[in-house]
């Protein structure tokens, strides 16, 4: 899990708010401030039913769940996450200020993102007593320690460190009921999948833009994020409610949500992005491609990311979160009145996504997929 889900379903500003940012004199102490901020854009703790989720009979897709668990026990990954003699020096110090700044609440971001599914994970191991649950989560909540402990003993090579025991105890915790946490998390490990494996092609092809040895571990660390994508794929199959019928708007409310988050916050790292050569709209579109066709194994729709309305409201809405953002500097009266223009013009951007009508298909009787990019 290493995207922010979207945080509220209060609104169609979802995807839009003012967001902590790594700053010069960085210290593990503020890191974990930053960790700890619960923005609309920012990663959230949440917490669900566990006994409805705990209810869950996957015998009907029994030939499939074997299968995944099996792979998953077997552990693929369990020397991947050490560094080794492909972990180059980094140059903390000669970085340029502003990629050392953005780079660094891209560490944190994901560092709280991965720390948020393996708080999750092991709470329903914790709670529930299916054996096929939970040693589902046992399993997923293994993985994504691991991620959040690589991501900060890479930051502690820059002298900081986001205090994970703090954050499990303090950070507040978000309700979602077990269907949103599926449709949610089930899109933030594939859209996971789909951005590290195309910062990694990239890279391959492209070495002179890799500034930091971690992204030379996407390729392994992604195909984790397949997985639990395939779990969650697998736990909605198991009731076919969750993919008809009027839940059918639901999915693509998390769908257009959770796009448009992914592109307000990227926008929101220029000087990263530039440093590994890729333009932010190209990134952004591939990214959604991927997650498009992979997502066709569960959802029975698609969002149309060549719409003319598509890349016009994306764009409207990161404005719209700049636009916020100075407000909220700024203050006083004409802050709390641009705050509320730029939300006004953020529900309307988002709402004209929603709106877009969606490309239906057929869902495949077989769920599994490999991962292929």
């Amino acid at each position: 899990m290493n995207v922010q889900t979207p945080a509220t379903l209060n609104g169609a500003t979802s995807s839009v708010s003012n967001h902590g940012v790594a700053e010069e004199g960085m210290t593990s102490e503020k890191a974990t401030e930053v960790a700890m901020q619960d923005t609309l854009l920012t990663p959230r703790f949440y917490t669900t039913d566990f006994d409805e989720m705990d209810a869950i009979s996957v015998e009907s897709i029994r030939d499939e769940w074997d299968p995944l668990i099996a792979e998953m026990e077997s552990d693929p990954n369990k020397g991947h996450f050490k560094k080794n003699e492909d972990w180059d020096h980094v140059d903390w110090d000669g970085m340029d200020p502003e990629l050392r700044k953005e780079f660094i609440d891209f560490l944190i971001s994901s560092c709280t993102a991965e720390f948020s599914g393996c708080v999750l994970y092991k709470e329903m191991k914790r709670r529930g007593s299916n054996k096929d649950i939970t040693q589902l989560f046992q399993l997923m909540a293994r993985d994504e320690a691991r991620h959040a402990g690589f991501i900060n003993d890479a930051l502690r090579e820059a002298g900081i460190a986001v205090n994970l025991g703090f954050l499990t105890q303090q950070k507040k915790y978000t309700y979602f009921r077990p269907k949103f946490i599926y449709y949610a998390t089930y899109l933030s490990e594939k859209i996971g999948y789909a951005r590290y494996i195309t910062i990694f092609r990239h890279l391959q092809a492209h070495p002179e833009h890799r500034f930091h040895p971690i992204f030379k571990w996407f390729e392994e660390w992604c195909n984790d994020e397949f997985r639990h994508g395939e779990a969650f794929a697998l736990l909605m199959k198991s009731d076919p409610k969750l993919t008809t019928g009027r839940n059918v708007l639901w999915i693509k409310f998390f769908l257009t949500a959770v796009y448009s988050t992914m592109y307000v916050r990227d926008h929101q790292r220029p000087a990263f992005h530039k440093a590994l050569g890729v333009d932010t709209d190209w990134y952004g579109q591939e990214v959604f491609k991927k997650t498009s066709e992979i997502s066709k194994q569960i959802y029975p729709i698609t969002l149309d990311i060549d719409h003319p309305r598509w890349m016009p409201n994306l764009k409207r809405m990161e404005k719209a979160s700049r636009d916020m953002a100075a407000a909220k500097a700024k203050g006083g009266l004409g802050g709390l009145i641009g705050k509320a223009s730029a939300g006004t013009r953020a529900a309307m951007a988002f709402v004209a996504l929603y709106t877009i009508p969606a490309h239906k298909h057929d869902v495949p009787t077989d769920t599994r997929l490999e991962p292929a990019y």
